[in-house]
Order: C-alpha cells, then sequence, then structure tokens
C-alpha cells in the first residue's frame, strides 16, 4: 500500500484528517458517547420505570377498552393514537396520545403514566444533541458525512496502518500511546464505523436528498417523495368514531402468521380520513417493520411492501435497525456498545494526539479533561435528577458539563483534574444505585433493572481503578 500512495498525497490526507478532526472533536465525542449508550435505550425505558407490568397478555377486546379509555383520559386534541403491544424487546403494553400516555397493567387496564424522559434527553442528545429536532438532526448528520472522511483520510494518511495493526505501545511517550491506541481501536473497528457514518448521515440529509430525488423524479413535487417511500394514505371518508383498533389486531394471525405484531398507530384520529397502522416484526429480516393497513372500523386495506416491496423501500426502512444494533437480541447490542465505545475513545484519543504534538499546554488542556469526564458525570447527574426527582431537561446536562469544564480550568493541573473527575464519576454512579434501589426496592434486582444496575456499579469500580493509573492525559 505504501508504493501506491505519493508521499504528497499522505501528507495532504493527515493534514485534512487533523483539521476534520479537531473541527469535530467535542461534538463527535458527545454523539459517539450518548450513542454507546443509547444502543440500550429499550432497557433504559425499562429500568426508568422497573414496576411496570411484563410479559401480560393483551387481548383485542382489552385493547379495545384501553384505547377507549385513553381517549376518553386525553384533555387536549391529538392527530395521532400509539399503541405498544407487548413482544421480546420490550414485553410490556401501552396507549399513548401525541401528549403523554399509560401502561397497561396485569389486567390490560390503564395503569401508571409512560415516564422515561431520562432515556428520550438521551437519544435527543444523541441524535440531534438537543437542538430543534430537524436542525439538530441535520447538523448530526453532517458529523456522519465528517466521519464518513476521517475514516477515509486516515487510512490514506498511514500507509502501514495494517502493518501496524497489533503494534500497542502503552509505555512510551504520550504521543506514541494515543496514537497506538487510536490507529488500532480504527482499524479493527474501520467497518463498523462505516456503517455507523453511512446510516448516521441518511437520518438527517434524508431531507436533503428527498430535494434531489424529487426534482429527478417527480418534477420538484417533494410531496410525492413520502408516499413513494412510506406508501400512499388510504383515501377515507367515514362516520366518525373510535377506531377499532382490536377489530384490527384480531386480524393480525391471518394476515401475517409468522409476524409478531408490537405496535399500533392511529393516524388523523376522530376525522372521517383516520385510518390504523399495525406494524409487525418480520423474522430474519432487518427492517424495524412491515405495516398493515385497515379503516376506522377495522376493515384490512392493504399491506405496505417494506418486507416485499421494492429494494430501496426495504433497505430505507433497515438503516434504523442496523445503526442502533436492534435486530439480533441483546448480544448484538453489546457488540454495538464495545464497538460504539471503542469509536468514543477514538474520538477522544485523536484530540490527544494533537494536545500532545503542541509544545505548549494552555487552558484547552484543562478545559478538554473537563469535557471528557465531564460528559458521563452530566448524563449522571441526569439521571439522577430524573429517578430522585422527575425532573428533565437538556439544561441538566449542558450546564454541569460547562461547570465541570471551568473547574478543571481552574484546578490547572490534568492529572488532578482527571482524578477529581473519576472520584465524582464513581460517588455519582453508587449515589444514583442507591436512589434507585430506594425508590423502586426489589424491582430495582429484578430483570433488567438488575443487569443494567450491575453494568453502573462494574463503571464505578473501573472509575476508581483508574483514578491511581492517572498519567496527566485526558
Amino acid at each position: 500500500m505504501k508504493q501506491l500512495l505519493s508521499p504528497s498525497l499522505v501528507k495532504n490526507s493527515l493534514s485534512s484528517h487533523s483539521w476534520i478532526g479537531l473541527l469535530v472533536g467535542v461534538f463527535m465525542y458527545l454523539i459517539c458517547l450518548s450513542g454507546t449508550l443509547v444502543v440500550f435505550y429499550p432497557q433504559f425505558e425499562r429500568w426508568e420505570q422497573p414496576q411496570i407490568s411484563e410479559d401480560i397478555s393483551v387481548s383485542p377486546s382489552q385493547l379495545q377498552a384501553a384505547y377507549d379509555k385513553a381517549l376518553k383520559r386525553g384533555t387536549e386534541e391529538t392527530e395521532h393514537m400509539f399503541i405498544g403491544l407487548p413482544y421480546k424487546d420490550m414485553p410490556r403494553a401501552s396507549v399513548a396520545s401525541d401528549h403523554g400516555g399509560w401502561w397497561l397493567n396485569d389486567e390490560a387496564e390503564l395503569a401508571e403514566e409512560v415516564n422515561h424522559d431520562w432515556t428520550h434527553d438521551l437519544i435527543n442528545l444523541h441524535i440531534g444533541l438537543h437542538l430543534p429536532h430537524t436542525i439538530g438532526t441535520l447538523i448530526v448528520s453532517i458529523f456522519g458525512v465528517m466521519l464518513i472522511s476521517l475514516i477515509v483520510s486516515g487510512f490514506l494518511a498511514h500507509p502501514r496502518i495494517f502493518r501496524d495493526a497489533f503494534t500497542l505501545r502503552l509505555k512510551g511517550s504520550k504521543h506514541l500511546e494515543q496514537a497506538d491506541i487510536h490507529n488500532r481501536l480504527s482499524v479493527w473497528g474501520a467497518p463498523f464505523h462505516l456503517m455507523i457514518g453511512i446510516t448516521g448521515a441518511y437520518f438527517g440529509l434524508a431531507t436533503v436528498m428527498s430535494l434531489v430525488l424529487a426534482q429527478a423524479f417527480f418534477d420538484g413535487d417533494t410531496d410525492k417523495i413520502i408516499p413513494s417511500v412510506f406508501g400512499e394514505s388510504p383515501v377515507l371518508a367515514q362516520a366518525v368514531d373510535n377506531a377499532q383498533v382490536g377489530s384490527a389486531l384480531a386480524q393480525m394471525p391471518e394476515l401475517a402468521p409468522d409476524e409478531t405484531p408490537f405496535y399500533i398507530t392511529v393516524e388523523d384520529v376522530n376525522t372521517p380520513e383516520q385510518f390504523i397502522i399495525v406494524g409487525t416484526q418480520v423474522p430474519e429480516r432487518l427492517i424495524y417493520a412491515e405495516q398493515y393497513r385497515f379503516d376506522a372500523q377495522g376493515n384490512y386495506l392493504s399491506k405496505v411492501g417494506f418486507s416485499d416491496g421494492e429494494a430501496g423501500r426495504q433497505t430505507i426502512f433497515s438503516v434504523y435497525r442496523l445503526h442502533f444494533g436492534h435486530f439480533a437480541g441483546v448480544n448484538m447490542q453489546i457488540l454495538f456498545a464495545i464497538f460504539g465505545l471503542a469509536l468514543t475513545v477514538v474520538s477522544v484519543t485523536g484530540i490527544n494526539i494533537w494536545f500532545a504534538r503542541r509544545k505548549s499546554r494552555d487552558a484547552l488542556n484543562h478545559l478538554w479533561v473537563g469535557c471528557v469526564w465531564g460528559a458521563p458525570l452530566a448524563i449522571t447527574i441526569t439521571a439522577i435528577a430524573q429517578i430522585a426527582f422527575q425532573l428533565h431537561s437538556p439544561a441538566l446536562f449542558w450546564l454541569p458539563l460547562l461547570g465541570f469544564s471551568v473547574l478543571t480550568g481552574f484546578v490547572r493541573n490534568e492529572q488532578k483534574s482527571k482524578a477529581i473527575m473519576l472520584y465524582a464519576n464513581a460517588a455519582a454512579i453508587m449515589a444514583l444505585l442507591v436512589i434507585h434501589g430506594l425508590r423502586f426496592g426489589d424491582n430495582a434486582l429484578s430483570g433488567v433493572s438488575l443487569g443494567i444496575n450491575t453494568a453502573l456499579l462494574i463503571g464505578a469500580i473501573v472509575m476508581l481503578w483508574m483514578v491511581p493509573r492517572t498519567k496527566n492525559k485526558a
């Protein structure tokens, strides 16, 4: 490979790789860190409310009764109603409007309100950095494009990268140590990182792409793009009445005997145009769901065709599961989290390499330590606020993160700052475990909650283990 790349190409690639890395550094780190956690968002939703009934059985008639009661409880008009049906990854049932929802208990009746706002704030940090949805998603998607550029320029800048794939000099200079960690994790995780970059770029850039496709194939009419991908909405004119979701669900064993219904959506609620969508999981397929459509009375209309329609439609509806690793059980989630953590470390070590190359040290070095170790601490603080006080807000993440960065600037000692932040992280995690246990009792020590709390305890122990091994690096 060295013979194929000219020295000037290598030099220019290294320069562009460095500048792109610096440009996206902090936000790429936050996106990767939150993304590693978001892989487990179904489990986190259950951890936030571990007392909710699971593995319940909901008959079509019970579902209809719960749906009718939810409509009566709603105090605000809603355009959609959402029903979550129990399935393997989320063995709970719920009914919700655009403004809130309720879990179903063992008798399939409306019970506690759905409240997993911390998980949703974590998701919003990953997909949009807590910015308004459209703008935030577009910006994060641009970071996905930059990640692809970093991967390509990184390989071009290091012609010996495969030859040195197992070189790891942890006892050398800081620059060599960080460079080896950065390059080794980049090589070993390259296919995964590239896939994450491509699928991540899709989410926000789909809007931009639709403008191009509309011009090319639909004479500039963007209104025709969504129906061409997600299917035409049925044209209906019906008497206004509660949608018969129970009737629609009752037909699924005959319509899709090998598929598992896991959600129902009612569009255009209580209007003459309302219709029902039943989403199903299709075995051994990456698509998020197949969709079956019914009119308000539960009469079957059509299948959209995500599982057996045009290749482009199948591909687009597979991006979500592929990006988050939700397609082969918890083992795949763990694998995605490991590679996501590796990409997070790559983001950090990339900036560390730049700092190591500088001849001087200034406030940026200290601020970077505060950012790296303040981000997981700020996330833990938001979880404590939610579990203890049911408080959630993006400010509960950004203000502490800013404060920790400023604090390390005052300390002006990277080794001491890192040790302080590690102790603080461990203490915050232990406090979260205690608060979760006090609030939920035995429910905090069973099922998914036991797994998450055990992982948190291990994380706290690792933080403490790292303190004496601090070597004046972020």
